[in-house]
């Protein structure tokens, strides 16, 4: 009987078409983010409003780090930032030192444990430990798990045993860096997020070093293998070789040498026009350009690509010549809309600058006209910043754009003078005011705006869902030490000039520091935005009592988080500190938002700081939702 129902599931599953892949099939998760447009949505509406606050965890699954890493500390989790995929009642999920597993779906037992043992080569390249997940591929017989490890080598497992397919490279396993110059693995090169699968092409991207004190540096090639046999099916260069298209916009054969520009974070794939997005990042070097003058495509580009053939179908530069680390940080959403009665097949790629580009993703024209404004011009010897940056007319930004008086406190006038007169002892103004020796103040800053989480898309409102953080940082340029770089300038990390202090204790500019914002895609408009929690609220009151301010302040929003939407609910984790919470304030909670006003329903208290994007499935008739904690473990919730 059982061999019975499994058979009927993989016909279920092989019957599906590609077209219809916007959102998880009821019941099951078998991408990163629910499906291969980035969606993060799923129909499942056990789960509702009336009873959403009962939820009580079902399972505690411990990654094997936890025991790890009692001999060996620095596989202590703490970037623990992956999504499990659920097919047919098995979850199959990473951990921070590149192992996988697979989990019963119901019980949360570990049914078997892959450990290619990436960790001996020591710490990677970048963040160290952290990875987000694995991708699933079946043809309706065999079934496999890909994974990309912090030694970068890309490994196809049997999802069905753990074990390693021999048939596929090199006894299972392909070396990433094999092919990319400059490369040493784990050294400069890792792979944190999931490969994609379209057309039955693994795409992989890399992780690289982020703070280089060279101009030479791994490029961040995107390379593609056959799902059954390994074999190479194609490279992407990010930075084009000779004769490329792209080539010319590097300068003085900057392309020689220049490296990073790479597909750090989750790709997404339209598998009925056989067609993957790649959204790429910063050259080497964030901040200072001198060294690669030009435009520098294929940096911080969405990027089209046939999956079959590597060929560029389109391409979009979101920011040119990079000098803000405005590397693209999410997967591209994939969204079907009506723009003024027309159906588009869309394509929406969220920035760290707070912007929402929209394409059709076919043809690659924008859904709303997009403008090339005059910017800042950059100061620094050896520079020659781009004269103008593209600024979409639709949507409106969902971020604070900007380190200007406008955007600076204003609980008491007081504080308020006192800002602008802090604000005046840096560089600052609009968005895309350039790096200086004086140190220029960005808002937002590397780590805001849209972050890796990207957003969430409601195929049957047209809604997108984006958690956001404001985070302001202060870029300094000095001259590297003598005999430790080839660079011109680089960027100052001494705390006294990356770190900017508001008048009294007081944030230099006013919140909220974290907020939701819901678009209509359909329109163009915001819908809502609301403050995510209430983040420092309570210290800012208490020191404006201080002052003999007594007014509260309201929620002033803590960071951003991974959204998860489901038929009923828009759920996002919030941890107390870490990555999304760097504002700080509030405790560890899973909130369940009203997806038509943004209204908080409900607050489930978690056991540590949440750190992955949750996920949701139904196992044994009931709904569970599950997300992984900064300490290694994973958690299940259900109803009673």
């Amino acid at each position: 009987m059982r061999l019975f129902i499994w058979m009927l599931m993989t016909i279920h599953m092989v019957m599906i078409p590609p077209a219809a892949q916007r959102n998880a099939p009821k019941g099951e998760w078998p991408n990163y983010a629910a499906d291969k447009g980035s969606t993060k949505y799923s129909p499942l509406d056990q789960i509702n409003a009336g009873n959403v606050a009962q939820l009580k965890i079902a399972w505690t699954w411990e990654a094997p780090e936890i025991e790890l890493s009692k001999t060996i500390p620095s596989l202590a989790a703490s970037i623990n930032e992956v999504t499990p995929l659920m097919v047919r009642g098995v979850l199959y999920t990473s951990t921070v030192s590149s192992q996988v597993a697979a989990i019963d779906a119901a019980t949360g037992k570990t049914i078997w444990a892959y450990d290619p043992q990436s960790y001996k080569l020591g710490r990677p390249t970048n963040l160290g430990f952290v990875h987000r997940g694995v991708a699933f591929w079946t043809d309706g017989k065999e079934e496999r798990i890909f994974i990309g490890t912090s030694d970068a080598m890309l490994i196809a497992l049997n999802a069905r045993t753990g074990k390693p397919i021999e048939s596929f490279g090199d006894g299972g396993k392909i070396d990433l860096a094999k092919n990319i110059p400059n490369a040493l693995n784990a050294k400069n090169l890792a792979v944190t997020s999931p490969p994609l699968v379209c057309r039955d092409v693994v795409i992989v991207g890399s992780s690289i070093n982020d703070v280089p004190f060279q101009k030479t540096a791994p490029r961040g090639d995107v390379q593609a293998f056959d799902v059954r046999t390994g074999k190479p099916a194609w490279t992407f260069h990010t930075i084009p070789q000779t004769g490329e298209f792209g080539n010319e916009t590097w300068e003085n054969e900057s392309w020689k040498y220049t490296g990073n520009t790479n597909v750090w974070t989750l790709m997404s794939a339209d598998e009925q026009l056989g067609y993957v997005y790649l959204p790429v990042s910063t050259p080497t070097n964030d901040w200072y350009g001198g060294h690669r003058l030009g435009n520098n495509l294929f940096a911080e580009s969405l990027v089209c690509l046939e999956a079959k053939t590597g060929k560029r179908v389109w391409h979009f530069q979101t920011v040119h010549h990079g000098l803000w680390d405005y590397d693209l940080p999410a997967a591209p959403v994939l969204c079907d809309i009506t723009v003024k009665g027309r159906k588009i097949k869309a394509v929406a790629q969220l920035t760290k600058s707070g912007f929402c580009f929209v394409f059709d993703r076919k043809t690659g024209k924008p859904v709303w006209p997009i403008e090339e404004r005059p910017v800042k011009q950059s100061t620094m010897a050896g520079e020659r910043s781009s004269p103008t940056q593209p600024f979409p007319t639709k949507p409106a930004p969902f971020e604070t754009q900007g380190s200007l008086e406008e955007n600076l406190i204003d609980f008491t006038p007081e504080l308020r003078e006192e800002a602008k007169k802090i604000l005046e002892k840096y560089d600052h103004g609009p968005l895309f005011t350039p790096p200086t020796e004086k140190g220029t103040i960005n808002l937002p800053g590397w780590g805001g705006g849209a972050n890796w989480w990207g957003a969430a898309f409601d195929p049957d409102t047209s809604m997108l869902y984006i958690p956001s953080i404001t985070s302001p940082i202060l870029v300094k340029l000095v001259k590297p030490p003598a005999g430790r770089s080839d660079f011109n300038y680089v960027r100052s990390f001494s705390p006294q000039d990356m770190n900017i202090a508001g008048p009294k204790g007081f944030p230099l500019f006013k919140p909220p520091y974290g907020r939701i914002t819901a678009i209509n895609m359909n329109t163009g408009e915001h819908a809502w935005q609301v403050a995510n929690g209430d983040g420092n609220r309570q210290s800012i009151n208490e020191s404006l009592a201080k002052l003999g301010v007594t007014k509260d302040v309201g929620p002033v929003g803590a960071g951003g988080g991974p959204p998860l939407l489901t038929k009923t609910l828009l759920f996002v984790p919030q941890s107390a500190g870490g990555r999304g919470g760097r504002s700080g304030g509030g405790g560890n909670v899973l909130r369940a938002f009203d997806k038509a006003s943004g209204k908080v329903v409900a607050e489930i208290d978690l056991p540590f700081m949440p750190f992955g994007a949750p996920m949701t499935y139904l196992s044994g008739g009931k709904q569970y939702i599950a997300l992984a904690l900064g300490d290694g473990r994973m958690v299940a919730f259900t109803l009673p």
